[in-house]
């Protein structure tokens, strides 16, 4: 009777020849299409050049919207007159970046600057499970402020909408670097 218990348990030891080894973590291979940029030409103030893969409305006089139907994301513009109040709209424009600060981790102001074209604009990249993970304002300082929003339409999940936002923000940072005031 022992013998029939030693079987099972010497088989045991001899089937195992190789050490068992976890299988690595598998990671979403997202890959996105080179976007091709054409100047927008609307009857706002400002005009910019719009990756191929958005599409550009305006939604009221002031307020207008980026759409990317693939990534269910969209950039939302509000376009603001200055009149000697570039404080308050610089300083309105941050209390709703910085109301993210509860979902927020971290939260990095990228500045930019063209003084050739009259140019100044912040990007605030917000990491972390925030409803907007960037944020950005443009000025002269003079006349025209525009601040901007970008959303997904999917529950905030940072690590998994990542490549996305990377993808966006590259199209954010064209958006800037092409924008040229009407007035």
């Amino acid at each position: 009777m022992r013998f029939f218990y030693i079987i099972p348990i010497l088989l045991g030891f001899i089937s195992c020849e190789n050490d068992v080894v976890p299988k690595p973590n598998a990671y979403l291979s997202l890959s996105y299409q080179k976007p091709n940029y054409k100047v927008l030409n609307t009857t706002t103030p400002y005009n910019f050049e719009i990756s191929n893969q958005a599409v550009f409305t305006v939604e009221k006089s002031n307020w207008a919207n980026i759409h990317y139907p693939k990534l269910k994301a969209d950039i939302n513009l509000t376009y603001q007159n200055v009149d000697k109040n570039i404080y308050q709209l610089i300083a309105d424009a941050e209390k709703l970046t910085y109301k993210h600060t509860l979902k927020a981790e971290h939260i990095e102001v990228l500045p930019f600057e063209n003084y050739d074209k009259k140019i100044y604009a912040r990007i605030f990249e917000i990491s972390g499970d925030a409803a907007s993970p960037i944020q950005f304002q443009v000025t002269d300082s003079v006349k025209n402020f525009i601040s901007g929003s970008l959303y997904f339409d999917v529950s905030p999940n940072y690590d998994s909408i990542l490549p996305a936002i990377s993808f966006v923000k590259k199209d954010i940072k064209h958006l800037i670097e092409t924008l040229e005031w009407e007035n």
